[in-house]
């Protein structure tokens, strides 16, 4: 009986969380909404008065990037801007033969007159965050754009992002992805489903009221007083981006998102690509959840800005709860045929369906926002959403991981998300050098959660004298969800 008590109790905290995690995400679509209906007042640059112009510095972090760097650095030098006032420095730490290659592009470039230098360093402490750090020590300029290497910003972008800064409290200026092979597969268009909510709801639900938001890692523009004002650059957890973003918002400084302003990209085609950006995002978040926790607790935001800042810094410990409620479930399924007098508690326990009718309102106000409403496009987003929901609780064993890793503060290697650029390789990715060939140990627990969840499903209609087919839909997502993950990953290494 003490094992059923221990599987209510966390199988009910865990709803709990994210019960709550679900009304946080609509408390943001209800300030998306409002932030639609304001006008943008904010004073701008006239970047026609040379006297207003600022010195723009561009830096380019990479590490083996053989197959955009050609594309990266043609595209970025047909950037618009005053030349007196735009320099452009490639962070290089590649360890590979592209170390030469990208310095002879370099040089031809810089021999036409463009303001450009290669930047190497002798080791790569501190990852990115080292080179951005090493590179800022020399810039010319006040303001500093960030692009990672699979990122083509339009000619005009920093004339659309620039003149923000004519209001000294702006310390970031960051815009939303778009992405370059959306309908790529399934894997692509779900990946694009969750992060155009990212970059709607969220970035625009927490910044239309002052709550804590971050840089992006690419896509925006740091005022240089604002990275020295917060500490600079710091590596010590896997996501630079969000470590920084909330120390500078602590030192009182305002980001300013530009959801209007978009940054084409491309997103991983692979299961073992998509793993690796995962585990370094979701790993991150939860080492920036240990560090940045008793700072923002003890800040002078307001009461509800710190839960949302919490909220944020704990996204992707959401995959353990969805993990630890799936696991549970099917025990839970035979503790409530079981126990009669339980009855009354899972009665309640229905009510926790809620979160998942939220998360459905949510992305489809932003799904509407991309495609259209009407019933054809509904029709589509209903498949499109549990398909993303399917897949991403597929996920939740890897990202948990990464979340405990996090959690407990054990240190990793910063892996790099292999970029592809199918046009250059004549669409087969398969020749990609970078690709991990090794599988993860972790794809055969996901094997074994697949199994696991098609016994969740027989166990429906064996659990009891009468069927319970309650929590069938669950099992059958999750198994669907583990299986596609289990079975790309395996053949996306063939």
């Amino acid at each position: 009986m003490i094992l059923v008590w221990i599987c209510i109790v966390v199988y009910s905290i865990s709803l709990i969380l994210i019960l709550f995690y679900a009304f946080a995400q609509l408390n943001l679509l209800f300030n998306y909404i409002k932030a639609q209906k304001l006008v943008d007042d904010s004073p701008q640059l006239d970047l026609t008065n040379p006297e207003e112009v600022p010195y723009v510095t561009i830096q380019l972090p990479v590490f083996n990037e053989a197959y955009v760097m050609e594309r990266l650095l043609d595209n970025i030098v047909l950037i618009d801007y005053p030349r007196g006032k735009l320099e452009i420095q490639v962070l290089d730490d590649s360890t590979d033969e592209t170390v030469e290659t990208t310095a002879a592009h370099v040089q031809r470039l810089a021999a036409t007159g463009i303001d450009i230098v290669h930047i190497t360093r002798t080791d790569r402490s501190g990852y990115k965050a080292g080179a951005l750090k090493e590179g800022l020590e020399i810039t010319k300029g006040e303001l500093i754009a960030i692009f990672d290497a699979d990122f083509l910003p339009e000619a005009d972008w920093l004339y659309k992002t620039i003149p923000y800064f004519k209001d000294p409290e702006i310390g970031v200026v960051q815009t939303r992805w778009a992405h370059l092979n959306r309908d790529y597969s399934i894997l692509t268009q779900i990946q694009a489903f969750a992060l155009d909510a990212h970059f709607t709801l969220e970035q625009v639900g927490r910044n239309s009221k002052g709550h804590f938001i971050n840089f992006n890692g690419t896509a925006g523009v740091w005022r240089k007083e604002t990275i020295y004002d917060a500490g600079n650059w710091e590596g010590d957890t896997l996501t630079e981006d969000l470590d920084l973003s909330y120390r500078a918002q602590l030192k009182k400084w305002k980001f300013k998102y530009l959801e209007d302003v978009t940054t084409p990209a491309e997103l991983p085609i692979i299961i073992s690509a998509a793993r690796s950006q995962q585990f370094r995002w979701n790993k991150g978040g939860a080492e920036n959840f240990r560090k940045m926790f008793r700072r923002v607790i003890s800040s002078e935001m307001s009461i509800k800005s710190k839960m949302h800042g919490i909220l944020h810094l704990l996204n992707s410990t959401m995959f353990l709860n969805v993990l630890i409620v799936g696991v549970l479930s099917i025990p839970m399924l035979y503790i409530k045929n079981e126990y009669g007098h339980l009855r009354e508690y899972f009665i309640v326990m229905s009510f926790f369906v809620i979160s998942t009718l939220i998360f459905f309102i949510c992305y489809w106000y932003m799904y509407k926002k991309t495609y259209g409403g009407g019933f054809k496009n509904f029709i589509s987003y209903i498949g499109m959403f549990f398909t993303f929901f399917s897949i991403a609780m597929g996920f939740s064993f890897h990202n948990s991981i990464a979340v405990l890793e996090g959690h407990v503060g054990k240190r990793s290697e910063f892996v790099r998300t292999p970029k592809f650029n199918l046009k250059a390789v004549g669409g087969n990715w398969k020749t990609n050098k970078y690709i991990l060939k090794k599988v993860s140990p972790h794809v055969i627990v996901e094997g074994i959660l697949m199994l696991y969840f098609a016994f969740g499903m027989y166990s429906a209609f064996i659990v009891g004298s009468e069927p319970d087919f309650g929590l069938f839909p669950f099992h059958l997502m999750l198994f669907i969800g583990f299986g596609f993950v289990f079975i790309r990953s395996i053949t996306d290494k063939q």
